[in-house]
């Protein structure tokens, strides 16, 4: 009876597949994770994050101005009905 391992390749993260008594891959499987993304899909990715968050910081910005402009109106509406 032959015994079989799985041993998960640490370059390209393939299962393999190896039969102990004749020490050879009986069979593998490819990984489904991309191994490796390239430097300008990572350089890309954080151009894109850092797009993100500026997006956001500016809308925050614009919601707090909002906030107190209508603030404002409240206290000078208030200040003329006295």
């Amino acid at each position: 009876m032959a015994e079989l391992i799985e041993v998960i390749c640490p370059g390209c993260h393939a299962s393999l597949w190896v039969d102990v008594e004749k020490k050879e891959v009986v069979d593998h499987k490819k990984s489904k994770k991309k191994s490796h993304s390239s430097f300008d899909d990572l350089l890309l990715k954080e151009k894109e994050k850092k797009e993100k968050v500026e997006e956001r910081f500016l809308t925050a910005k614009e919601l707090e101005q909002a906030k107190k402009k209508k603030a404002e109106e409240v206290f000078l509406k208030s200040l003329k009905e006295e």
